[in-house]
Parts: C-alpha cells; structure tokens; sequence
C-alpha cells in the first residue's frame, strides 16, 4: 500500500543512506564557499544526521562521525562572505552539537559572527539578487533565520530573534507571491517564464523555505509573539505544496511546470517531506490533510536509493529548475532526507498515531 508508512522501514531507509553518505563524504580543504567542511552543502548534511543520531541504532558511531567533522573545521564558520546567509547554515549544526556536548567551543564562532552583524548591519540594504548582505534568494530562510532563533533559545537575549524577524520579513515581503502562495528564488525570477507559460517557481527554493520555517517553529516557545506569522506562513505554503505534489509523490525542479522536467527532484521532495511531518507532528497540519502526501513522498524517494545506499535525483548545487538524473547525489540532498525521515519517524511512533494504523 503506497499510504502506509511503516516505522523500522523508515529507519532501515535512513541509516542505508546515512551509512554510505558517511563512508563517502569528502570536502574541499581549501574552505570554498559550496564544498568546505563548513559550507551550507555539508551543514545541512550535519544538521540532517544530527537529528538521525538521536534514534540511530548506530548513534554511537553517527556522533563520532559528526564531532569529528566539526572538530576539523575547528567549529568555526566559513570566512569567504561575513553577511552571507549561507555561511551561518552551520551554525545550526553547531547549536545541535552544544545540546548535546555543552562544550563553549561549538557555539563561540557563531555567536562572536551573529553579534558583529547585529552590531555592523550590512551597508548594502538593497533587495537586489546580487546583494548577499541581505537574504534576498529564498533559499538564504533557511540557511539563517534559524541560527537567530536557537541563539535567542541559549542566551536568552531577544535580540538575535528580533533581528531575524525583522529579515525574514524583509525577504518574505519581496519575494513571496500571495497569488501563487510560493516563493520566487529572487527578483531575477520576477518576469522569467516557463515553457508552458507559467511563472518560474523552483521545487528546491519553495523546499528550503518551508523547511526553515519549520526550523524556525521548532525553536520559538509556544507562548512565543512570533509564532502566529510563521505558522500561518508555514501552514499556507504546505497546502498550496502538497496541491503541487506530482501524481507520482514527488516534486520536481519547477513547480508549476513539472512536465519540462519530469524527473523527481528528491533534495526538493525531501525538504517538502520534513514540513509536511513537522505540521503533522505539531498540529499545524491534519493527518487528513497531510498524511498521504508524505507518505507518498517518502515511498517516491525511496525509489531513488541505489543498492549501495546512495541517494540520487538531488539537482546538483544550483537557483533554478534543471533536469536530474538517478546518479546524481549531493549531501545537502541526504540531509534533507534525514531531516524527513527522522520527522516521520517521530510520527509513526506517536502512541496516537500508532493506535490509528
């Protein structure tokens, strides 16, 4: 049945993947903005297997791999663009980290990052793609806005939740559509058109907004001011996604022009999957409204899992819809696969739940 979803399956999924992920990492020593150990491609790996560890039947051995990462990069941030929102991506691994360790060393480089920023805002203000001083491509809401909200969550200082609030802002404003309920990747797309006429809305771009939007959530206290704007955001979004879901479960490079690019794209079906279980775990979203769409992602996904364990259809480091194929793999894309199945598991697991199925 393609709507059941059966926990040790979902587990066995993940640690196939995880495993060979491991076993195959490599990163670009000289610290280049997309391939060093402490870029956002990686981060996001780091952030997904973070996650995995805490249920991990090999747990043990996921921390190592993991502590043994951040040790290399000396838990410090990428040093290319002070203001990029890309290089603040591992921050969020490094507060993961410190959750578990308590080591000062893991959130020092972040914090001392984040406070200059506070302290220097960015003197070049405008909305323009070709500032990265300020979040102007969606994908930045999810490499940024988080790491603001956990260091509120450590320090307790509302200053860094406030600031972020202030940007996400800025970058919704700009560049969500409210007919479309999407998000454009940035103000280049604003006349571009697909060959079917459609405006450009690219699956990965929508993926790391609602995906960081749920890592938003996941740090604002319940009682939080903040919490109704990007709970009607995130809510908004997944509805509109899981209209947009293909027949097949998956979500591919564009969005409302899947037939250009038939293929699934998987690190955007991924990012989707872990909102849709996010919601559904904490009640933004309905089982009826939810449910079978994740369940379909996830079977959809796991058609891209070689023998080995690698995932493929992850469309390589890039802004735009581009066509994919079953080889292609990139870490970013497995974080986010861990990032859904963790969440799904967490569902399945749920006494409530488990009783329903």
């Amino acid at each position: 049945d393609p709507e059941e979803l059966i926990s040790s399956e979902v587990a066995t999924s993940m640690k196939k993947v995880a495993d060979w992920q491991m076993a195959n990492f490599t990163y670009n020593a000289s610290g280049s903005h997309d391939y060093g150990i402490a870029a956002w491609t990686h981060s996001t790996l780091y952030i997904g297997l973070a996650e995995w560890a805490k249920i991990a039947s090999n747990s043990a051995d996921c921390y190592t791999w993991l502590y043994d990462k951040g040790t290399k990069g000396n838990w410090a941030l990428n040093k290319n663009y002070t203001y990029h929102a890309d290089e603040l991506c591992v921050g969020q691994f490094h507060t993961a980290m410190y959750e578990k360790y308590k080591e000062d060393k893991m959130i020092t480089a972040i914090k001392q990052r984040v406070d200059y920023i506070l302290a220097n805002p960015p003197s070049n203000q405008s909305m323009s793609h070709s500032n990265k001083q300020l979040w102007t491509w969606c994908d930045a809401l999810f490499m940024a806005p988080p790491v603001y909200a956990q260091l509120t969550d450590l320090t307790g200082e509302g200053k860094y939740l406030q600031y972020m609030d202030e940007q996400y802002k800025k970058t919704y404003n700009y560049l969500y559509d409210k007919e479309e309920k999407l998000f454009f990747r940035d103000d280049s797309y604003f006349t571009q058109k697909e060959a079917n006429g459609e405006k450009v809305f690219w699956g990965r771009g929508n993926g790391w907004t609602i995906a960081g939007t749920a890592n938003i959530l996941k740090t604002l206290p319940s009682d939080s001011p903040y919490r109704k704007y990007y709970e009607d955001i995130f809510r908004e979004v997944a509805l509109r996604l899981i209209e947009l879901q293909n027949r097949d479960g998956a979500w591919h490079a564009s969005l409302l022009d899947p037939d250009s690019y038939p293929a699934p794209e998987t690190s955007a079906t991924a990012l989707i999957t872990y909102a849709l279980a996010y919601g559904l775990n904490n009640n933004l979203l309905t089982k009826e409204e939810a449910y079978v769409p994740m369940a379909k992602a996830w079977h959809k996904m796991g058609e891209a899992i070689h023998d080995n364990g690698k995932l493929g259809y992850v469309q390589p480091v890039g802004q735009d819809p581009k066509t994919v194929t079953k080889d292609m793999t990139a870490t970013f894309g497995v974080g986010a696969f861990l990032l859904a199945g963790t969440e799904i598991y967490k569902y399945l697991n749920t006494p409530m739940v488990m009783d329903e199925i």
